[in-house]
């Protein structure tokens, strides 16, 4: 039985899975560039475990309440979201409006997907 609602649980469980996808995908550039490919591959590798234990359960107790394209959709959104910020603060790129405009662009996807 779940404790929160699934329109709640399931954006909340990829939120923070995306946390941790971002990280396994992205701060290697960052943090282990001096280390050889094969060492950040299983560095990312062990990051991403931590991904599938959230995005698992989220998807799981996200699909009947949402379809699977509603689901892919919010993935996207979550994904983007989280990215932009790790992309300015954590990995030191400058804001770009590109940014705005993807995000627009997703708003446009967002409709499509949950239009009746």
């Amino acid at each position: 039985m779940n404790l929160l609602s699934p329109y709640l649980a399931t954006p909340v469980l990829l939120v923070l899975s995306n946390v941790f996808m971002t990280f396994a995908w992205y701060a290697h550039l960052k943090d282990a560039s001096h280390k050889a490919w094969y060492v950040a591959a299983l560095a990312s590798w062990g990051i991403a475990l931590f991904e599938y234990l959230l995005q698992v359960p989220a998807n799981r107790i996200g699909y009947g309440t949402f379809t699977l394209s509603q689901l892919k959709i919010i993935q996207e959104v979550i994904s983007l979201s989280v990215f932009i910020p790790f992309a300015i603060f954590y990995m030191n790129q400058p804001f770009k409006w590109d940014y705005v405009w993807a995000g627009a662009c997703l708003v446009g996807a967002v409709y499509f997907m949950f239009r009746g």
